[in-house]
């Protein structure tokens, strides 16, 4: 309205100087025939002039559409990472251009990309229209003037890991610590704590990984060997990796829990396991406590073990476990599954140099302590836990996905590519 404005205000000071003009003429008794040229011409004059000034306008006004549109994608893939859903990642590119100055102007969210070379990859695409009013060359035409931005912002994950903490502010939220000695290979450990402790390495504790990534900072009191240069702090945060993985119905009647080999299905109470157990392929729904008592063997392949509610695991150190995931299904890689909608608690998994857990130990709102040798031979365990104490002696191998077991993205960046 500012750029109209200006512009009345341009036309009626020629509308003064054109009539100045005519009453001298006419005054000193010329001919009309010069000011009736001016008027005829003025139009013409008027909108060259305008012409040039409005194209300057309207190229500025693109490239702050298309600014627009980058940080409206940037904000966008930012609500990505975190994992949220198309939602969510479309409200926060539209309030990012609203905040921006898009006023009026239309927004359009896809991710993936809809077009382009980025339609398969890990990405958010906005597309932004609006339209300009006329100043000067109103005196042509009445039509407002189109602009159109696209942007697409490109995720890319820098690596993957084996443990996540998704604690947003805890604490040591991966800890190391004791005589604890950990190696994974081709993985990195992640915290998406903002604490300056958010990775501790303590005690005595030996640690190799591809790299350290933390929200926040660490406290590594121990050297770390790591194939990165350094450790990354101050990274974007990991989506939670599991986080659409829907939870096992609870199925009736009640297992009995007091067998030398269980089945697949619901156990409604306290499930407590000694002497040699053995479980069956499929998916066990526990409402109960899981406790696995001294020198008891327990072995399972294609298991998976849901905990309900905010119940827990228990591991005695003297125990031999050997479990698996499935490598199939919905429940693909899914070793021991925490409820979401569970409240904080711990729970434990200690074992021997002979035990072995193969697949993935999700459990968002609980500390996983890990405290035993798990190692086993090419040993493939993912951690994904609100928090994480490890003080047990493992060597963990990150390419599992002939397992059925998925990698975790994790040390991502954004880039705008087209």
């Amino acid at each position: 309205m500012a750029g109209i404005s200006w512009a009345r205000w341009a036309m009626a000071s020629f509308g003064r100087i054109f009539r100045h003009f005519v009453s001298r003429r006419l005054r000193s008794g010329e001919s009309g025939n010069v000011a009736i040229i001016f008027a005829l011409t003025l139009p013409i004059v008027v909108g060259g002039a305008g012409l040039g000034v409005e194209t300057s306008y309207w190229y500025y006004s693109s490239l702050k559409l298309q600014a627009t549109a980058d940080g409206a994608a940037y904000a966008g893939a930012l609500e990505k990472i975190a994992g949220s859903d198309t939602a969510a990642i479309t409200t926060a590119a539209t309030q990012s251009a609203t905040d921006n100055g898009l006023g009026t102007g239309t927004i359009v969210v896809h991710t993936p990309p809809t077009s382009g070379p980025n339609t398969a990859n890990k990405a958010v695409e906005v597309i932004l229209n609006q339209n300009l009013d006329r100043m000067f060359t109103s005196i042509f035409s009445q039509s407002k003037v189109p602009e159109q931005a696209r942007a697409v912002a490109l995720i890319t994950d820098g690596a993957y890991s084996c443990m996540d903490a998704l604690n947003p502010s805890a604490s040591q939220a991966a800890l190391f610590s004791g005589s604890t000695s950990v190696k994974l290979t081709g993985c990195v450990i992640a915290s998406n704590s903002i604490a300056d402790d958010a990775i501790k390495v303590q005690g005595s504790a030996s640690l190799k990984a591809d790299c350290l990534v933390s929200v926040g900072g660490m406290v590594l009191n121990n050297p770390v060997t790591t194939v990165c240069k350094s450790p990354i702090t101050k990274s974007f945060p990991v989506a939670d990796p599991f986080s659409s993985l829907p939870a096992p119905a609870v199925s009736n009647p009640c297992q009995n829990g007091n067998k030398t080999t269980l089945s697949p299905g619901t156990y409604c109470s306290n499930l407590s396991l000694s002497g040699n157990v053995t479980l069956s392929p499929g998916v066990y729904v526990l409402q109960g406590n899981l406790k696995i008592n001294a020198n008891a063997v327990i072995s399972g392949t294609g298991v998976t073990i849901f905990m309900a509610g905010s119940t827990t695991v228990s591991m005695n150190g003297n125990a031999t476990v050997t479990l698996s995931a499935p490598t199939s299904g919905t429940y693909s890689g899914m070793l021991f599954y925490g409820d979401r909608t569970g409240t904080s608690a711990q729970s434990t998994f200690n074992g021997t140099a002979t035990s072995l857990l193969t697949g993935a130990i999700y459990f968002p709102r609980q500390q996983v302590n890990y405290l035993g040798n798990f190692s086993g031979v090419n040993g493939c365990t993912q951690v994904v836990a609100d928090t994480i104490q490890w003080s047990g002696n493992s060597t963990i191998n990150q390419d599992c996905t002939s397992l059925g077991m998925k990698n975790l993205p994790a040390a991502p960046s954004i880039a705008i590519v087209e």
